[in-house]
């Protein structure tokens, strides 16, 4: 069973950086697609950036410059740096693994971690 646990969420300032984490567990790891995406009060839950197996990355235009995602396979985690946040970064953060079972997609997501950017 695919288990995802995200960290590393909290309060932080304006202009300040924060590190989540997203530990994964019951697959296999380092051939998946994984992402990170965010939902705040009242929005849908938006893509803020993908890697892939071989460390493709991809991230939203409002996260370009800011944040980074990376993998490190031997400790199937997934990472999302985030720098420069402004208070519209405020959401749950939910980190997802997107598998295949032939061609068909299965998506597995975490809990989420709460990130608040507040003076």
């Amino acid at each position: 069973q695919v288990q995802l646990v995200e960290s590393g969420g909290g309060l932080v300032q304006p202009g300040g950086s924060l590190r989540l984490s997203c530990a994964a567990s019951g697959s296999i790891f380092r051939i998946w697609t994984m992402g990170w995406h965010r939902q705040a009060p009242g929005n849908e839950r938006e893509l803020v950036a993908t890697i892939t197996s071989s460390g493709t990355t991809n991230y939203a235009d409002s996260v370009k410059g800011r944040f980074t995602i990376s993998r490190d396979n031997a400790k199937n985690t997934v990472y999302l740096q985030m720098n420069s946040l402004k208070s519209e970064d405020t959401a749950v953060y939910y980190c997802r693994e997107r598998t295949y079972s032939g061609y068909v997609p299965k998506d597995y997501w975490g809990q989420g971690t709460q990130v608040t950017v507040s003076s």
